[in-house]
């Protein structure tokens, strides 16, 4: 039979009726004395085939050996019946045996460290084959959005000498004779190609060493980041609020099988597709869960997760908290005029205990303090004379942030670990497969 002549299941579902060549890998398998019941899978759906003995004892036996994960071409009479798992049920007619699987390592039930020993097989299921086609959906509208909006894709590289986002997290890696580091952003050359492109945005493997075994953290992860030549605080806001929104509406009009696959409340993601997000300060951060959730936490510290997920479940829908204390935050976040000891920063925390999802700022054009921040540090500034001579050619305002796609996808799909969000996840336990 031709390859033209094959149709996905979910081409066969629309069609409704009539003849239909399939082809994929068994799903489910049970047998009686006088059916085989197999529910075939292939990457669009799941569709259920019987096989009568008394039609054809020789297909009724070539099926009654098939196995889990066995592949299979089928040829059969499509009708409507709605005691089958998606409505339609194939009689076959035709059973092509591609090969017969061993037995399956994963049954019902299974333990998750199991199953993340077993992600090369995992990936099959249908859980994760929603989740990375709403991966699939949220990368592509990244790309829709920035492209729009008349932003370039710039590429940055990803050995880099020196660190950006904090010495501690670096992975260092040996290159040639000598040391280089994984990028831990693009942030520092995207602040160079703005001064050619204007308007540039990223997606990018981006690496963390965090010594963290928690559900939100990767080692590598992917982000999408942008930076902008003349945009302030308030306008990288407000594009980072109109991103959030346009992901979960392209999320919403491709993937409601998907989401419904995860029992995810689709009501609540329409709710944050329109929604306006609110922002706040740090301060005004601080006094919500000092004085309405007895939370005590003083000013100059960091917010931690269950502070960040309270701030979040006060609002109910994404929110954006600027102005940081300017001393815990990176080398390259200015001071505010106004106040020197907040940070022209931003974080935005999705509800429902998802926290941080996006992190940006105005970028700092006083080198004399990142100098001074980044000896503090530990760290010798002649490692970024290159960085600081952006400010000695045609130094203008200029903002950015970067969009964990990792933890936008956990949210949207409503995963209780970010490792299902990816792939093959990579974390500081977890090296294989």
């Amino acid at each position: 039979m031709k390859e033209s002549e094959y149709i996905t299941i979910e081409e066969a579902l629309k069609k409704g009726s009539g003849k239909v060549n399939l082809r994929g890998w068994i799903y489910r398998q049970r047998a009686s004395n006088k059916f085989v019941f197999i529910v075939l899978r292939d990457e669009s759906e799941i569709i259920q085939c019987v096989i009568p003995k008394s039609k054809s004892p020789e297909i009724f036996e070539k099926a009654e050996k098939l196995t889990i994960e066995s592949s299979v071409k089928i040829s059969g009479e499509l009708k409507e019946d709605v005691r089958a798992p998606t409505g339609f049920e194939v009689s076959v007619s035709e059973l092509e045996i591609i090969q017969i699987a061993d037995p399956f390592p994963i049954t019902e039930h299974q333990s998750p460290e199991l199953l993340y020993d077993n992600r090369h097989l995992w990936i099959r299921s249908r859980k994760l084959n929603a989740i990375l086609k709403i991966r699939h959906t949220v990368v592509g509208a990244i790309h829709s959005f920035f492209r729009g909006r008349g932003y370039y894709e710039f590429d940055a590289p990803i050995f880099q000498p020196s660190q950006s986002e904090g010495g501690a997290t670096l992975f260092e890696v040996k290159y040639f004779d000598d040391i280089m580091y994984l990028s831990q952003t693009w942030q520092l050359y995207a602040e160079a190609g703005i001064f050619s492109l204007g308007k540039i945005y990223n997606m990018g493997p981006t690496f963390r060493a965090e010594k963290s075994k928690t559900s939100r953290h990767l080692a590598e992860f992917w982000m999408a980041e942008m930076e902008a030549a003349w945009m302030t605080l308030d306008g990288a806001v407000k594009v980072a609020k109109d991103e959030i929104r346009f992901i979960v509406q392209e999320v919403l009009k491709d993937n409601k099988k998907e989401l419904e696959i995860l029992e995810r409340d689709i009501k609540l993601l329409e709710h944050y597709a329109k929604a306006e997000y609110p922002t706040i300060k740090y301060a005004e951060a601080l006094e919500i869960l000092n004085n309405e959730y007895q939370m005590n936490v003083p000013w100059g510290k960091d917010l931690r997760t269950k502070e960040e997920e309270k701030i979040a479940e006060h609002f109910k829908v994404p929110v954006v908290v600027t102005h940081y204390p300017t001393e815990i935050m990176g080398f390259y976040k200015p001071p505010s005029e106004e106040n020197p000891k907040e940070a022209l920063c931003f974080d935005m925390l999705a509800p429902e205990g998802y926290c941080e999802i996006i992190g940006g700022s105005e970028r700092s054009l006083l080198v004399e303090d990142m100098k001074r921040r980044l000896e503090a540090d530990g760290e010798d500034p002649e490692n970024y004379s290159w960085y600081f001579a952006l400010r000695r050619y045609g130094s203008v305002p200029h903002s950015g942030y970067g969009l964990g796609v990792e933890r936008v996808v956990q949210w949207i799909c409503g995963l209780d670990n970010i490792k299902d969000s990816i792939p093959f996840p990579r974390t500081m336990l977890r090296k294989s497969p």
